[in-house]
């Protein structure tokens, strides 16, 4: 988009590389000294109209997080009450204590869509938030990968999120990072097949203290 200045008696500027006919600008240049002053600042689209008078904003789309919403009722009953308050889709943490069938049952049967979920964190009742910065434990890592794949395909979720992990005290910093690299390629190439996008989340060390991936700019 670019930005259109006022140009009283001007033709308006052209927007996108694409230029109009000269018949249009002779009727914009009698006009722009009104025009262009309303307009001015609005970013424009290809075919001119300002943005503003031809593009609504689209409303965001908000996915309920099962694991922390509706508590009040056995997981698998979520999905319904969530549709029952209008959402169209909902992510959760982990999927892996409930059979697959079952899980896709629950969704596809309240008309939902799966925006999300983590793949196996390790020993969650341990304190592990992942593994993907753990020398030593790619294996582990790459049989959760085939076991979140299975869910995923089930589910026909398009993101699987990888948490980074703690890790244990004393492991340089440049073996985490490298570490947390390569299995961020393996997993990645695993997920290509199905269509599947990784994604990897920032959390904050008071939430989550110690846990490998806590800015942006990482």
């Amino acid at each position: 988009l670019e930005l259109v200045p006022k140009l009283p008696g001007q033709r308006l500027a052209q927007v996108l590389g694409q230029g109009r006919c000269r018949e249009q600008d002779r009727k914009e240049q009698a006009s722009s000294h009104v025009t262009s002053s309303w307009h001015a600042g609005l970013p424009r689209l290809a075919h001119g109209e300002p943005a503003s008078r031809t593009r609504r904003p689209s409303m965001p789309r908000f996915a309920a997080n099962l694991s922390m919403m509706f508590n009040e009722h056995a997981f698998l009953d979520r999905f319904a009450r969530a549709a029952a308050c209008g959402f169209k889709g909902v992510e959760f943490l982990f999927p892996y204590d409930f059979p697959v069938d079952e899980v896709a049952g629950a969704l596809h049967g309240a008309g939902l869509s799966q925006a999300l979920f983590n793949l196996p964190p390790g020993d969650w009742a341990a304190g592990e938030r992942g593994m993907a910065c753990l020398p030593g434990r790619e294996k582990e890592l790459m049989e959760g990968v085939e076991k979140a794949l299975r869910y995923a395909e089930a589910l026909r979720c398009p993101t699987l999120h990888m948490m980074a992990g703690i890790p244990p005290a004393g492991l340089p910093r440049e073996q985490q990072e490298a570490t947390f690299a390569a299995n961020l390629a393996e997993v990645a190439k695993a997920c290509e097949p199905l269509g599947i996008t990784v994604v990897i989340e920032p959390i904050n060390q008071r939430d989550m203290p110690g846990y490998f991936l806590s800015y942006q700019d990482q």
